[in-house]
């Protein structure tokens, strides 16, 4: 500072080209953190990874995460020496700016020693402790207070000190905003500006920062700002000054170090926000749940630990919700009924019917685990087989278990439909054992095994227990034949679904007809549409052969019915299956959830069976629905006995699904025993 300032002979002029000179001599270590910002960024995607492998597996994550930055040579403090630095310079241009006599005079400490009691002498009211009493003297000596002064300074000294211009551009660099006050308040409202200024300039270009979420940002902006002001306000201002100039030197440095040390030549920015996004859908895991009680959050911690407790699992089951023990059932009972084996039963629904079994048998183990935390439970995951209903095992958010690699991982199909179509592609090819309810299935099955080379993947021809359930319930409570014919309007839960695209056409084709006419749309649509239905409530109620149905307690209305009218719902299969009775299908778009589902060369049965359980309409073909559900009634046995046939044909284990599937799991435990026993 004394340098620059003898060059120029003005303080403030000094100020900046000290500030500039100090961006040059600590240009190798900006240089340094640009390249290690670059560094961090490229990892990121690494990170993440790391991240959704273990997720909510913290010690884990913290471990891969320190092995890849020894891996990198990555030193996580080195974002800190611009900090560090920043902060040393501060205190020093304050001691410069609150010291002229001293720094830029360079005046003996001995004179200013004498010069600082006569200033107190003058000014009872000053500390003596304070840091700015040399600039109380310069005040004094250029306001002609010289007198007292003469005494201990050389004439030379006073002149030297008359001569300090601490003037910039109409400001003393030595007022304090918070006592100066007036005009004086401009220079920390400048140095906030220039603070804003950076934060938002390095948000969008600093390689690190960009990448930074919302609240760091934010953060950061806040933090700088108000360090500004409070600068501006009770520092002298030629500190303002220097924050002020350094922060916009400092959008320039960054500008021209992306230039010549460009991010987007060593980042992977696509791998970025593929990674980023994953970890999102991850983090944004239950949130449509809402806020759980802490009741809930109680039970989840109890049962986590609760469940590595126990030790020498040998089977478990996971369910999504309350709704799926149905495919379970059968499974479950037989091996209770046959064999000492506790089940392990794991669910997201905190209010699953599992926890009321588990009271009554001793063999049910149940615990309730959000998705979330599942992510962990899995990872961890301690058993010998594993049966799930969940589809993209490994492929997303749920994982094969890091801690036993020989767990026997088995898919139970929650459909009779096409697992190629309905499914996402690839979505079971991870598991060892897929259960198929029939040989359309198994088709699928193994010409996917053939495409991506499944060599140890195995196909069980199972059937489907819940169909067995139902007919067995449809068969006890069949009603006697009745003259007048219910007809059930079942539409899927999709985009352009029949209460999308047709309904009212179906409805004013057969509202005059001698038919009981249900409504019954998927429940998740009557959650979304429910001004939606009560419009049609109100809009057929003069129609007292209409119900448009939003309560489904009850499956009686889809067995009661004598024909079903659906568009892609996989509620057909289950209900001509179980009654033999036919399926109008009108053919809205289809619902496709694997794009490439021709890639493996099999007509979906979602398309070809159609015809086969009953007759698909085209939207144009609507008019002749009326005439349709009439020949479908007059030829109600003909319907039956094909229907029949077909279930047969493309339905395995028929009545005895829940015991081959059973046994399948039973042979599988006690394989893995008998291994145990073998490898000791």
């Amino acid at each position: 500072m004394h340098f620059c300032y003898n060059l120029l002979g003005n303080y403030g002029l000094a100020i900046i080209l000290f500030t500039i000179l100090s961006k040059f001599v600590l240009l190798p270590l900006s240089i340094m953190i640009q390249k290690e910002s670059i560094k961090m960024v490229k990892m990121q995607p690494k990170i993440n990874r790391i991240k959704i492998n273990y997720f909510g597996d913290n010690n884990t994550i913290a471990e891969e995460t320190s092995k890849l930055y020894k891996e990198e040579k990555y030193n996580a403090l080195s974002s800190l020496f611009p900090l560090v630095v920043q902060i040393i310079l501060l205190l020093g241009l304050v001691s410069v700016i609150n010291h002229p006599l001293t720094h830029l005079t360079k005046i003996s400490d001995k004179s200013v020693n004498s010069a600082t009691k006569i200033v107190l002498n003058n000014h009872k009211n000053l500390n003596k402790e304070a840091s700015d009493l040399e600039i109380e003297i310069v005040k004094d000596i250029q306001k002609g207070k010289t007198k007292s002064y003469e005494e201990v300074l050389t004439k030379k000294e006073v002149k030297e000190v008359k001569d300090l211009k601490l003037s910039f551009l109409g400001f003393n660099l030595s007022w304090v905003a918070s006592v100066e006050k007036g005009i004086a308040y401009l220079v920390p409202i400048i140095a906030g500006l220039s603070a804003l200024f950076l934060c938002v300039f390095q948000n969008k270009i600093n390689v690190l920062q960009a990448e930074q979420s919302k609240y760091n940002k934010y953060g950061m902006l806040i933090l700088s700002v108000g360090l500004s002001l409070y600068l501006g306000t009770f520092v002298a201002a030629g500190v303002a000054l220097y924050w002020t100039i350094s922060n916009l030197l400092a959008v320039l440095q960054q500008f021209l170090l992306n230039i010549f040390i460009n991010p987007k030549k060593h980042v992977d920015y696509e791998a970025l926000e593929e990674t980023r996004k994953e970890l999102k859908e991850l983090n944004d895991l239950n949130k449509d749940m809402g806020k759980r009680t802490p009741e809930q959050i109680k039970k989840e911690k109890e049962d986590y630990k609760k469940f590595f407790k126990i030790v020498n699992k040998k089977l478990v089951f996971y369910s999504e919700s309350n709704g799926f023990y149905k495919y379970y059932k059968g499974i479950i009972e037989y091996i209770l009924n046959n064999t000492n084996i506790t089940i392990h039963y794991i669910t997201s629904d905190y209010n699953d019917n599992i926890f009321k079994m588990e009271k009554e048998n001793d063999h049910i183990k149940a615990y309730y685990i959000e998705e979330k935390k599942l992510i962990t439970l899995m990872m961890k995951m301690d058993a010998d087989v594993v049966v799930m209903t969940m589809p993209d095992l490994q492929n997303f958010h749920i994982k094969r278990s890091y801690v036993r690699k020989d767990i026997e991982y088995i898919y139970i199909p929650h459909g009779m439909d096409s697992l190629n179509m309905t499914m996402r592609e690839a979505s079971m090819n991870h598991y060892d054992t897929v259960y198929v309810t029939g040989k359309h299935q198994k088709e699928e099955a193994e010409r996917t095994n053939d495409i991506y080379h499944l060599t140890d993947r195995k196909i069980f021809n199972w059937g489907y227990s819940l169909l067995d359930d139902m007919i067995s319930d449809y068969e006890k409570n069949k009603k006697k034949a009745s003259k007048e014919k219910n007809i059930l309007i079942a539409p899927s839960w999709q985009k352009d679904n029949i209460i999308d695209l047709c309904l009212e056409d179906i409805l004013n084709n057969v509202k005059d007809e001698d038919y009981n006419i249900i409504v019954r749309p998927h429940p998740q649509q009557v959650r979304h549409m429910k001004e939606r239905f009560e419009q049609l409530k109100e809009e057929y109620k003069k129609y007292p052969n209409i119900i448009i149905q939003t309560d489904f307690s009850s499956n009686s209305t889809v067995f009661d019915a004598d024909v079903m009218i659906t568009d892609w719902s996989g509620i057909a299969y289950e209900y001509a299956f179980t009654t033999k009775k036919p399926v109008i299908f009108i053919n809205t778009p289809m619902k496709i959830m694997n794009p490439n589902y021709q890639n493996l060369g099999i007509e979906p049965f979602n398309i070809w069976a159609r015809d086969c359980l009953g007759k698909s309409l085209d939207g144009d073909e609507i008019n002749n629905i009326n005439k349709v559900i009439k020949d479908m009634l007059k030829n109600n046995k003909k319907y039956y006995n094909d229907i029949d046939k077909f279930t047969k044909e493309y339905t395995y284990n028929l009545g005895t699904s829940s015991k081959k599937g059973a046994e399948y799991i039973i042979d599988v435990i006690k394989e893995k025993i008998e291994e145990r026993k073998n490898n000791k």
